[in-house]
């Protein structure tokens, strides 16, 4: 049978179209897309693969149930565990057995069912007031000590931030004692729970309180805000319990959704994403330490010092967050 050479053409158009729509990924990103777009560039200058970034500061989960099959997302990144871990409640990520993600990842940070990686770490870092008490060498514990009464600065217990650093707690001490080191820390607090964290940096810089509960990757952006350095240059960023389990991480992240139409594409962006240029290139950017040990942070952030992690698994935290709800709703934190 012969084809007219309108309809071989037509169907040739058809097939390229495919092709391309193939080479092209979908990115639902709770990170905004200027902080991820230059690593992006990079993959499609080594691959050919272009991507582009739908940014949701929250509701990708629910956008997600709602797509359903149709959905268009070939990949999820996330810019805390939390978020993470609200997709695979959901049921809402698939499965990715890669080798080379298992190199480049500490199974500390990826999930035992290889439903998630971690991107990147920050830590829960305590930032002390240069001019009333210098650099400190402290435990969270310590927090809840008659000492620092009316000292301390945080934005809400109920924060994910904050639930992780909670659940952390119960993970290493047991329920009944972070109970009472909630009840201990909000007795301490300078004023109820309100802001960000770099509202509590803030708050030291104009004396409301000497200590402030903050994520570590804010000391950099600080740093490099014209109106904000002079908060960052009134504190020192210190990472708690060196002499025992280490300071408090948390993870940014990626997850391979259900139903990604260009999974094998999308793996290889996962993949590339743990690479050493796209470490490199992430930490530099976001201010956060890589999850691959053998690339350096950014000059900034070594700067600050070397620090020991605590060694628990993120995927730990998951298994203590309704109770570290609990108790902060029972401790009423917030109030």
């Amino acid at each position: 049978m012969k084809l007219s050479k309108g309809i071989l053409f037509a169907g040739l158009a058809c097939i390229a179209g495919t092709s391309v729509a193939a080479e092209q990924l979908t990115i639902y990103s709770y990170r905004q897309a200027f902080l991820i777009e230059p690593i992006l560039a990079e993959f499609t200058k080594e691959t050919g693969i272009k991507t582009q970034v739908v940014f949701a500061k929250d509701g990708i989960a629910e956008r997600l149930q709602r797509e359903g099959r149709l959905s268009k997302a070939d990949l999820v990144l996330t810019s805390d565990f939390s978020k993470l871990m609200e997709l695979v409640d959901k049921n809402l990520v698939a499965k990715v057995d890669s080798p080379v993600l298992e190199s480049n990842i500490p199974a500390q940070l990826r999930s035992e069912g290889d439903d998630w990686y971690a991107l990147t770490v920050r830590t829960r870092s305590l930032y002390s007031s240069k001019e009333r008490l210098g650099k400190l060498d402290i435990d969270y514990e310590d927090l809840a000590k008659p000492e620092y009464k009316g000292k301390i600065c945080t934005r809400s217990g109920k924060h994910p931030y904050n639930i992780s650093l909670v659940a952390s707690m119960i993970a290493h001490k047991g329920e009944a004692e972070t109970r009472t080191w909630l009840e201990g820390l909000k007795a301490n607090l300078a004023r109820v729970p309100q802001g960000n964290d770099r509202a509590q940096v803030k708050a030291v810089k104009e004396g409301l309180c000497d200590i402030a509960i903050g994520n570590s990757y804010y000391f950099g952006a600080m740093m490099q805000d014209p109106e904000q350095k002079s908060w960052a240059e009134a504190v020192y960023i210190n990472f708690p319990n060196q002499k025992n389990r280490g300071t408090h991480i948390n993870v940014s992240g990626m997850a391979l959704p259900k139903h990604a139409p260009n999974r094998d594409q999308a793996v290889k962006l996962m993949e590339f994403l743990s690479s050493d240029k796209a470490q490199q290139a992430y930490a530099e950017v976001n201010m956060e330490y890589p999850v691959k040990a053998d690339v350096k942070p950014s000059a900034i952030v070594a700067s600050w010092g070397e620090f020991k992690a605590d060694s628990l698994p993120i995927g730990k935290l998951a298994e203590n967050h309704a109770a570290a709800v609990k108790l902060l709703d029972e401790v009423k934190f917030d109030l």
